[in-house]
């Protein structure tokens, strides 16, 4: 027999003598003193050590006490310690509870009465128990209802016993009588679950008995009600259907549990639209009458599962299922806005727009603290809107236009680049969001948002009265030239000398950065103090234009932006304008602001001279723009833009490569059985069984309910634990688990090993659960101990060692290169692996460590054409346990033809960190 599974808890027994402490504690006349004795034998029986000796001192001095919480103790004790020797026969000395068992049962105390029954129920031993029994029936007719519902589990249990059914015969019908005329809810429950697990027809006879009172019935008796349904329904799906409209009724009962309940059983035993509809409507008023967050996020799970098979019933209810984002939580509104960009439609794309632009609004108006936050995914939300239904995009792209200048920089950004795609998707839209974009240009405060910006203005402004507003805007937020004077340079040059006295010069902070490309390049920071400052009269914020501000704080690489806007305006501006002065006068404008940019760069006024890039940037757009030739024009022009096609061309078809390989394809056996609907009987058939019906037929036809077998899967990763040769031979399969107990404090959690005993040739399976808590590589290592019936000895055999791989708990995933950059940033663990292969091809090799990682490359295959012997390319995946590993693979193909550089492993943990740095390192070698 099955020992009962028990949680075992860490106890420090403390010198030797303990045991006698105990029992000079219970041999005591102080209760205090006896409850805390009781408590330490309890412990020290928990952690597996047996202290025979006190028995008869507790029989002796603890049984006879009339004190509660020792009561309650000594039955706990009683439930630890062994009640049978090694041949399962019952010790002679638990003849001497049963009388005070017995008297305990009888006793005039309800409370005693109650946990002593209770007790009863944990007992598996039918020799204690059978004398017991006509003081358990008793019970049954006492006065308080904490007795009759204990007592009804102990006869629930006792008849459950091997011998049960010969000690209580008649067990289901007392029962029965005792659920027609008890009104206590607690024990009316108990009595229908004894039912529902021992007598079943009698437990359903009941139920339609009574089935037009269900909805008055407590909450708890209704919960086993869905049960036995569940349980009956799976047996025999013939009378689904009278079980269903059971169901259906109790969708208006007062708890929320039930309700919650029947919309799940609804789900699992109906694929029929009105039993799905009703579920649906369930889960969209628990959704929003509910206030624990938990609770919104488990139903959120359930529709987001609901989604996957009736989607079309969904669809009808995206209204309904929106309003969660009421809820100030930003996982209930992440998780709501998903799903509900899953169930959009051309004919309620309008609604869910016109919905989250009020939201939108709302975020405007309240100053919360996570609004920018949550303006960022609506701004998300619409963008997705917009591009899978153009149509919308003219009624969203303005009101979205206003957040360029957001102080939050992650919702701007994605402003910005809903907007440079939306002009390129939607010429019509072209004109009228220049024009905003002009007008709002002042507004935007933050230099990756003025980026975006200035290239959509270089590119899109085509007429002759664009180019010439786009050339004023960028003048006029730069704002008067030259940007400094030569006597506020040489102050700026003293204060500098000043500064370096006094050590307080300026800080200035270098560190790499990964770019969208994947590559490395140097970021720099100047953190000044007071005494250091520049001497720049720029006067407040909103009197200098806003390019002005940015560029004179350091900012090279925008000042490589304006060249290069500059120089495609002028250069359109050439083709549209019959005026070669014009021309002229703007290409001499546009040198100038360049030149003093330049000057800017190489004067001490600012902390950092400019970097490289941004100079040659600079100077090239210079040359361009006084030697205007015709091949280069066509570059600038027309290459540019080209290639913004083609990277929406690209992301456009990688979302069409997920959603295929996301989709679920299902196909019927060429054998099945067809059933003609319209050829079948319908009489005594509901409506929601006929539908129930149809659908069942259509899973058939397409195959839904033929699932592929992973016994293949299987096969490959069973682990050979001895060998062929040891007396006991065993092999391990590692699976994931469901299940988790956690322990706080100094509490430790054990699973203690159980004996077994094997027949000559007969196998035994074990599971073992452990507890794995992040991807850090483990080993799993242990030894096999028997004894057999000729030798006294033991005899151990050491098995092979189970390494617990890092691919069984990471995924390929998807995210933004903006939130890769962003996450590259903010993780702390890196791993830097030297390349060393054998394989010759750079592109060969990223294949190779895609596989051999089990991570998706989230540089586009059109970043990867051509052959220049530089690969650069970003790899991300995702574990179980939602842990983040980021890759940054950086090959170079030397002279010789071998292969060189790092790959970077960046995570939020160590332990991924350094697992797949040992992965890559082992597996990166590759060849034969």
């Amino acid at each position: 027999m099955e020992k009962s599974c028990t949680l075992l808890v860490h106890f420090d027994k403390g010198t030797p003598a303990l045991a006698n402490e105990i029992k000079e504690a219970l041999e005591g006349n102080d209760v205090e003193a006896k409850i805390e004795a009781m408590k330490k034998a309890i412990m020290i029986l928990l952690n597996g050590d047996t202290i025979p000796q006190l028995f008869i001192t507790i029989i002796r001095y603890v049984l006879p006490s009339e004190d509660h919480t020792v009561q309650k103790l000594l039955l706990l004790y009683l439930e630890i310690i062994d009640k049978t020797d090694s041949r399962g026969k019952v010790l002679p000395e638990m003849i001497l509870i049963c009388q005070n068992l017995r008297n305990n049962l009888q006793s005039p105390n309800e409370y005693i009465r109650g946990v002593t029954l209770r007790f009863l129920c944990r007992l598996n031993e039918a020799e204690i128990v059978e004398p017991l029994i006509p003081s358990i029936l008793a019970n049954l007719e006492h006065r308080h209802p904490f007795v009759r519902r204990n007592a009804v589990s102990a006869v629930m249990s006792v008849y459950r016993l091997p011998q049960g059914e010969q000690l209580l015969v008649d067990a289901p019908e007392i029962i029965d009588r005792f659920l027609a005329s008890e009104q206590d809810p607690s024990s009316k429950r108990n009595a229908f679950l004894m039912l529902f697990n021992c007598a079943q027809d009698r437990a359903v006879s009941y139920l339609f008995t009574h089935v037009d009172r269900i909805i008055d019935w407590a909450e708890q008796l209704q919960m086993v009600v869905l049960e036995l349904i569940r349980k009956v329904c799976r047996v025999n799906k013939g009378e689904k259907g009278k079980y269903i409209k059971v169901i259906i009724s109790l969708l208006n009962a007062q708890s929320s549990a039930v309700v919650y309940e029947c919309a799940n059983t609804l789900v699992s035993l109906s694929s029929a639209p009105t039993a799905i509809r009703a579920a649906a409507n369930t889960y969209c008023q628990l959704l929003l009458s509910q206030s624990d967050n938990n609770v919104k996020l488990i139903v959120l799970d359930r529709i987001n599962e609901l989604k996957a098979s009736h989607r079309e019933i969904l669809v009808e209810l995206v209204m309904d299922v929106l309003r969660a984002v009421s809820s100030p939580n930003l996982d209930i509104r992440r998780k709501t806005l998903d799903i509900v960009l899953d169930l959009i439609t051309p004919g309620n794309i309008d609604e869910v727009v016109m919905m989250l632009k009020k939201e939108v609004v709302k975020t405007q108006g309240a100053e919360l603290e996570k609004n920018g936050e949550y303006r960022q995914m609506l701004v998300q939300a619409i963008y997705s809107c917009a591009v899978k239904f153009p149509a919308v995009a003219s009624t969203v792209v303005h009101p979205l236009m206003d957040f360029l200048g957001d102080t939050n920089l992650a919702s701007a950004m994605d402003v910005a680049i809903f907007v440079r795609e939306i002009i390129e998707t939607n010429p019509k839209l072209r004109v009228s969001i220049i024009t905003r974009l002009l007008d709002t240009f002042y507004q935007i405060r933050t230099s990756r948002v003025c980026t975006y910006a200035l290239w959509i203005i270089g590119e899109y402004c085509l007429s002759l009265s664009e180019v010439e507003s786009g050339i004023a805007t960028i003048k006029q937020c730069l704002g008067e030239l030259p940007f400094y004077t030569a006597s506020e340079e040489s102050e700026a040059q003293d204060v500098s000398k000043n500064s370096q006295v006094v050590n307080s010069s300026t800080v200035s902070s270098r560190r790499p950065v990964v770019l969208a490309d994947g590559t490395y390049a140097t970021q720099s920071a100047a953190l000044e103090t007071a005494m250091s400052a520049p001497v720049l009269v720029q006067g407040s914020l909103a009197s200098v234009g806003n390019l002005r501000s940015l560029i004179l704080s350091g900012d090279f690489f925008l000042e490589s932006v304006v060249a290069c806007t500059l120089t495609k305006l002028v250069l359109r501006l050439d083709e549209v304008q019959p005026s070669k002065v014009e021309v002229n006068k703007a290409t001499t404008q546009a040198l100038l602001i360049m030149v003093s940019m330049l000057q800017l760069g190489q004067s001490s006024v600012l902390p950092h001279p400019i970097d490289n890039d941004s100079q040659d940037r600079i100077v090239l757009c210079i040359r361009t723009l006084c030697n205007k030739d015709e091949e280069v024009k066509k570059i600038w022009l027309k290459s540019c833009r080209e290639s913004c096609v083609k990277m929406l061309e690209d992301k456009k078809l990688r979302e069409i490569e997920e959603s295929r390989a996301m989709a679920q394809i299902s196909n019927a056996q060429p054998d099945d059985l067809i059933d003609f609907y319209h050829l079948k009987s319908r009489k005594g058939m509901s409506q929601l069984e006929l539908e129930d019906e149809v659908q069942d037929d259509l899973k058939r036809a397409t195959g839904e309910f033929v699932k592929d077998g992973d016994d293949a899967n299987k096969l490959n990763r069973i682990l050979q634990l001895t060998g062929f040769s040891d007396p006991v031979y065993a092999e391990a399969y590692v699976t994931n688990l469901f299940l988790e107990l956690a322990t706080m404090g100094d509490l430790k959690l054990v699973e203690r090993p159980q004996n077994y005993t094997l027949a000559p040739e007969s196998t035994k399976q074990i599971k073992a659960n452990i507890k794995v808590s992040s991807t850090e590589t483990g080993v799993i290592f242990g030894n096999i101990v028997y004894e057999t019936s000729n030798v006294l000895e033991r005899t151990v055999i050491v098995l092979n060692n189970i390494h617990i791989d890092i691919m069984d708990y990471i995924s390929p995933s998807s995210c933004a290169d903006v939130l890769f950059r962003t996450m590259w940033a903010e993780f702390e663990w890196e791993n830097k692996v030297a390349i060393s292969t054998v394989i010759k091809d750079e592109k060969d090799f990223l294949n190779h460590i895609v596989k051999a990682t089990n991570m998706k490359c989230l540089t586009p295959p059109s970043a990867l054409e051509g052959e220049c012997g530089v690969l650069a390319a970003n790899l991300y995946a995702k574990s179980v346990f939602g842990e983040d590993a980021l890759v940054n693979v950086s090959v170079e193909k030397q002279a010789d033809g071998k292969l060189s550089g790092y790959i970077r492993i960046r995570s939020k943990t160590q332990g991924i960190a350094l697992s797949l740095g040992d992965k890559i390192t082992l597996k990166q070698k590759g060849g034969p």
